[in-house]
């Protein structure tokens, strides 16, 4: 009984990635993928527009 105790959770934790697998390929592309790729695209401009968009003054040292 002890190999059993020994391999049961390498198991559990075998069946665990491979369902995580799963539902990440079910996921990729379908019908919310041009909403996420919008979401992302925006998230790139605000980030590569930097602080001057956003509307705050940009600290300074005095």
């Amino acid at each position: 009984m002890d190999y059993l105790s020994a391999l049961l959770p390498s198991a559990v934790m075998a069946a665990f990635f491979v369902a995580v697998v799963r539902v990440i390929v079910k996921t990729q592309g379908g019908a919310a993928k041009a909403k996420e790729d919008a979401a992302v695209d925006a998230a790139l401009a605000r980030a590569q527009s930097g602080p001057q968009a956003s509307g705050a003054a940009a600290p300074t040292d005095a």
